[in-house]
């Protein structure tokens, strides 16, 4: 763990990114005083740029410098899911994982130091995902399929050499089609880092139980299915992006080739 710290700092620091720019987004998009809010009155419509700008900021982060490094997992569920692989040793998943949590908490309140009072109003509340009109049971699972839809594109795309380089461009177009449809369902959020980082910072943990069972159970069912049809050999390594220079801490079948 002491020779891999700045791959757990690099979690650390994609997740409070992606968090900033969730609330920031959601500011600009939902909070009644914004032009844009204004000038955009149908909400799918909103929700449809706002899912542009996350999925964007995704892609931008998993093909950056720090995302080649870490391999931009920014969530607790893939780790742990990489973990039930074989590919991640556990002192590495944990050192993740905790990154993860601490880098999310950071991300909110530093938009809230940013933005003031802006994103504690109630039409944002710090972009807090939270079951919807259908309720806890319809939220959890919808929470798990977009979950295993988001694993097993990770593991199809990123293990084929053709394709793999594509990985982070797929996430991004789920991403962005999520927020788009899945949202009302449960706020999207396929993270227990990003729900608890947006939590905390607007107070309100309706359903947390959701957002930290939910997308573990979607993606671990999504590694299963992939081992049981493709094989675990076929599982080559824990990063989104791994056709880069950068080092690799992984359990990694790409070196072995």
């Amino acid at each position: 763990m002491r020779d891999h710290w700045p791959e757990y700092a690099v979690e650390a620091f994609g997740i409070a990114a992606f968090l900033l720019a969730a609330v920031a987004g959601t500011v600009a998009l939902e909070h009644p005083g914004s032009a844009l809010h204004r000038a955009l009155p149908d909400p799918l419509l909103r929700r449809a740029l706002l899912g542009i700008a996350m999925g964007a900021t995704a892609m931008a982060l998993v093909y950056s410098p720090w995302g080649q490094r870490s391999g931009a997992h920014f969530n607790p569920a893939f780790t742990l899911t990489f973990l039930r692989l074989g590919k991640i040793a556990p002192l590495d998943a944990a050192g993740y994982v905790a990154a993860q949590f601490v880098g999310a908490i950071a991300g909110v309140a530093l938009a809230g130091a940013l933005l003031g009072s802006l994103p504690g109003h109630e039409s944002v509340r710090f972009a807090v995902t939270l079951p919807g009109a259908a309720g806890a049971g319809a939220a959890f699972a919808a929470e798990v399929a977009i979950s295993f839809g988001l694993m097993l594109t990770v593991l199809v795309v990123s293990n084929l050499p053709r394709v793999a380089r594509w990985t982070g461009v797929c996430c991004a177009f789920l991403i962005a089609t999520y927020i788009t449809l899945e949202a009302p369902l449960s706020g999207m959020s396929l993270n227990p880092a990003r729900t608890l980082g947006s939590a905390t910072g607007a107070g309100v943990f309706t359903g947390l139980w959701i957002y930290f069972a939910a997308p573990l159970t979607g993606m671990l069912l999504a590694a299963e299915s992939y081992v049981r049809v493709a094989g675990a050999r076929r599982v080559h390594c824990a990063k989104l992006h791994h056709q880069n220079g950068h080092r690799c801490i992984f359990r990694c079948g790409w070196a072995m080739q």
